[in-house]
């Protein structure tokens, strides 16, 4: 797994980590069970604070993404177990929210329904390929 830090970004750091991370899973670049580096390691490898790093690792496990295991560290959570469902719950409403809040933005701005429904369709066919 290869993350990479855009110091010039207006994003944040932890959530630069948080989108690699989950980006890498989505692809499946990374499994259930993978043990992802440790915080220090990561922080020194990036260069970056580890108060940095533990910060997007405890997202990451708020949202369902990793488990932690004490001194094993943190490891790529199992989507089909039982306790996950309720975060895929909230995080598909969350998806559901955020999709209205940018088809809003995108109505304010002048753009109609047929231009952000294709721009979800490029989305969606470079999240999960042609054959999705």
């Amino acid at each position: 797994m290869l993350i990479r830090i855009d110091q010039a970004s207006d994003e944040p750091l932890y959530l630069q980590i948080r989108t690699q991370v989950i980006a890498s899973i989505a692809r499946g670049e990374i499994a259930p069970g993978f043990t992802l580096p440790s915080v220090r390691a990561l922080a020194r490898d990036l260069g970056i604070n580890l108060h940095t790093v533990n910060k997007a690792y405890a997202v990451l496990r708020d949202e369902g993404y990793i488990t932690m295991r004490g001194r094993a560290g943190a490891v790529v959570a199992d989507p089909a177990k039982a306790p996950l469902l309720h975060k895929r719950g909230v995080a598909t409403q969350r998806m559901a929210e955020t999709l209205h809040d940018l088809a809003l933005a995108h109505r304010a701005r002048g753009g109609s329904a047929d231009e952000f429904l294709a721009a979800a369709q490029e989305a969606l066919t470079r999240a999960f390929g042609k054959d999705r």
